[in-house]
């Protein structure tokens, strides 16, 4: 799987459906209608996000690998 930074998630995110509801010092909020999960996408510059925690995001998101 390849690395991608909180910028780059939160643009395919937004590509699913989901909507920004806040911002909270330097993580981006996210829900979409009709779930009741909140998705907290840490967004620090180009940085990529580690693989285990865009796992985790991949995953309640509905996102499969193969869609980034």
């Amino acid at each position: 799987m390849k690395q991608i930074s909180g910028k780059e998630f939160c643009r395919i995110l937004e590509r699913y459906g989901w909507e920004i509801k806040r911002i909270n010092g330097s993580h981006h909020i996210y829900a979409k209608d009709g779930r009741i999960e909140r998705l907290s996408v840490p967004v620090h510059g180009n940085t990529p996000l580690k693989i285990g925690l865009l796992k985790a995001l991949m995953k309640v998101a509905g996102i499969d690998e193969n869609d980034i």
